[in-house]
């Protein structure tokens, strides 16, 4: 476990964040006692965007048509 200063913290917040990263647990302390902990939350997921392949997708006209293969089985 790593503590700092606020003070500290400000001059270091990148090397802190690297610590933290890492799996070192770093914790911040104010000048009135507060202390705060720099904690990784992992990746962020990706969320799809509904509509971005608008003209991207093109059917034939005669998708919905029965298939020639398959006529003997129609009735």
């Amino acid at each position: 476990m790593h503590q700092v200063n606020l003070k500290e913290a400000e001059t270091q917040l990148a090397e802190l964040i690297e610590e933290a990263a890492g799996g070192e647990e770093v914790i911040i302390i104010r000048s009135d006692g507060t202390s705060f902990k720099i904690v990784p939350i992992g990746a962020v997921g990706v969320t799809p965007k509904f509509g971005s392949a608008k003209g991207l997708v093109r059917m034939s006209d005669d998708f919905d048509e029965p298939l020639e293969d398959f006529e003997e089985y129609t009735p």
